[in-house]
């Protein structure tokens, strides 16, 4: 994923809330939304372009929910952290990441666990963002930062791929956006129109793709420098990227509602954001209660 727009324990009727976008390479194999038969509960898109794949080993994904019952859910998302003089050819894939948490292996690990888990090999991978949740605590870590994985607590959160998460209270009269580090302009000016969708019509799928297809550029001065050059970091700066050889793939929306119904909705792109399809999964999830 290259944008992950966030609304956790934001309303009354809603659990969790996401926004997302995954920017790929055209020519890189996947699939779309779909349960999965080598892993049953899971809903995911499917990569199958990791270079480190063996045959046998089932796809990763970018971002998915697993149902199991006993409050056993899991959701995960991913983003890379740009900076092409880090990217190491023998890294494990970032898919793995999510994989590893939404399969169990037999397990559950809290989602805090496994990010301290992970922690202590921070340069297995080349640079993430992982967010992982069971539903009942959200947890984000990068292993390009000096801070251990931190819970999220209700409100607004986004990642694009920087090193860092951008956070907002869940209230319209709360804090303005805040982050470790300077926020990307696609992250505050989604999470702003992300708190506008939720805070009046929190069910109208149409209107988180509307925010996820938007593709103004930001102005040069608030670009961030992540050594790809001037003229790719303007191209790169749009929530949703249209062009030849690189763009946004996937927008994915999921509404977990409080009941533990939910929607899953996918739309496809082709080059130059051409649309290719449209998917949608709705189905009930066993919650921990709320706290």
């Amino acid at each position: 994923m290259c944008l992950v727009l966030v609304g956790w324990r934001v309303h009354p009727e809603y659990r969790l809330i996401v926004a997302a976008n995954r920017d790929e390479f055209y020519r890189r194999p996947a699939e779309s939304l779909r349960g999965w038969p080598e892993v049953p509960g899971l809903l995911a898109g499917r990569d199958l372009g990791a270079a480190d794949r063996a045959e046998a080993d089932p796809p990763g994904t970018w971002l998915g929910l697993r149902r199991e019952t006993q409050g056993r859910n899991r959701f995960a998302a991913v983003t890379n952290v740009r900076d092409p003089k880090d990217e190491r050819a023998d890294a494990h894939s970032r898919g793995t990441l999510l994989m590893n948490f939404l399969r169990g292996d037999g397990e559950f690990p809290s989602p805090e666990k496994y990010l301290l888990d992970i922690a202590d090999g921070p340069d297995d991978y080349n640079g993430y963002n992982l967010m992982v949740s069971d539903l009942d605590t959200l947890w984000w870590h990068t292993n390009r930062g000096t801070g251990r994985p931190q819970e999220l607590f209700p409100g607004f959160h986004g990642l694009a791929n920087g090193s860092a998460v951008a956070s907002a209270g869940p209230n319209p009269g709360d804090a303005e956006i805040t982050a470790s580090q300077p926020v990307w302009p696609k992250v505050r000016s989604g999470l702003t129109a992300l708190r506008t969708v939720v805070g009046t019509e929190p069910a109208a799928m149409d209107r988180y793709f509307a925010l996820l297809s938007d593709r103004t550029r930001a102005p040069d001065e608030q670009l961030p420098n992540t050594g790809v050059g001037l003229a790719r970091e303007r191209g790169l700066s749009a929530r949703f990227i249209a062009d030849i050889a690189h763009g946004t793939r996937v927008s994915t929306v999921l509404l977990v509602r409080t009941d533990g119904s939910f929607t899953m909705a996918e739309r496809t792109f082709g080059r130059f954001g051409k649309p290719r399809g449209a998917r949608e999964v709705a189905g009930a999830l066993d919650l921990p209660a709320a706290q």
